[in-house]
């Protein structure tokens, strides 16, 4: 099950009080103060993971402890600090602390092994030894272990992706998906068959790969949270580049364009400047004796009125799918060498 948003309470663990003791050795009438201090609380960490693409690991434990510091204990032994708590998550979640009500944002990981504190354990408190001096040679009092942190916190998935679908219900994504990687989304002849992201990683050979991403249809006034738009919109936000997936079917698949291309600028006014590809999706309807005048004609209308360029693809004859997918990688290695220089 595909869940993308979690509330979970964490608290980190108390220090170890301080010790209150004093030497006791034969033939020592008065030994002094020996008291340790006391061990550190455990801290919370949330720490990005590649095995797991779902938060659905906290949908039913609610709440997260780290352990506390042992108390310190004479002979100047100081207690145990406790080791800290990592909490694994998906690459791509946002945290946000929403203790009393506020919305405070704390930070996102987005690469392997990346950490953030979310809640820090408590100091150790210092023993009696620690407090000796000229003047109080014998201290009866030590200091206790520091206080935990309570906090509510606000998980928020959003996938990350190098490509990412975009199309209204039943366009045909989840079947590209499955004939160009090695993903099984649920397909079906009816809209909305598709009611979480899925992921699948397109094989091109020679060690190289790309991952698409699969997002539920969306439909006009998405951006407003209609049809649950606003819970699939997020998770093409990281994609790296848009794959807009029109039906060739449609009354008029020009008009289908503008109204998603509105959507995504209505929802992130950045995120219609990712770099793109139109596609038009089921060839195969179309006769044979009309698919040349046809793709003449929207190919004319996409350059004339946006200076775009389509192809158009069938996922169930695979005509065109690996122009398309080679179309996809190379427009991906040209951003590598634009955000990484020394590659070129």
């Amino acid at each position: 099950m595909f869940i993308d948003y979690a509330r979970i309470k964490i608290k980190s663990g108390t220090g170890g009080r301080g010790c209150v003791s004093f030497r006791r050795e034969k033939f020592v009438a008065k030994g002094g103060p020996d008291g340790g201090d006391g061990g550190k609380g455990g801290s919370i960490y949330l720490l990005a993971d590649s095995n797991f693409n779902t938060l659905l690991k906290y949908r039913f434990t609610k709440l997260y402890k780290a352990v506390n510091g042992e108390a310190g204990r004479g002979n100047n032994q100081t207690g145990a600090s406790s080791e800290d708590l990592l909490l694994p998550v998906p690459m791509g979640t946002e945290v946000f602390d929403i203790t009393d009500g506020k919305h405070e944002r704390l930070g996102e990981l987005t690469e392997e092994g990346q950490k953030l504190l979310v809640a820090t354990g408590g100091n150790g408190g210092r023993g009696n030894a620690r407090f000796a001096s000229a003047t109080v040679k014998a201290p009866r009092y030590a200091k206790p272990g520091g206080n935990c942190e309570e906090k509510e916190l606000e998980l928020v998935l959003k996938l990350m992706a190098d490509v990412g679908l975009v199309g209204f219900p039943n366009a045909g994504k989840s079947t590209l998906l499955s004939k160009v990687s090695s993903a099984r989304p649920k397909i079906a002849g009816y809209e909305f068959t598709t009611l979480e992201p899925s992921l699948g990683v397109v094989d091109m050979g020679n060690y190289s790969s790309f991952v698409m991403a699969d997002i539920p249809g969306i439909i006009e006034g998405a951006h407003d949270g209609k049809g649950l738009g606003t819970q699939f919109l997020k998770h093409i936000q990281r994609t790296r580049i848009l794959l807009f997936l029109i039906d060739i079917d449609s009354p008029n698949p020009f008009e289908d364009y503008m109204t998603l291309y509105k959507e995504l600028h209505l929802y992130d006014p950045h995120m219609d400047k990712k770099p793109h590809l139109i596609a038009l999706s089921k060839l195969d309807t179309i006769l044979e004796s009309d698919k040349k005048e046809m793709l003449a004609m929207m190919k004319r209308e996409f350059a004339e009125h946006l200076h775009e360029d389509i192809i158009a693809i069938s996922s169930i004859t695979g005509e065109n799918l690996d122009v398309l997918k080679d179309i996809l990688y190379n427009k991906l290695q040209n951003l590598n060498r634009i955000e990484d220089p020394v590659l070129t």
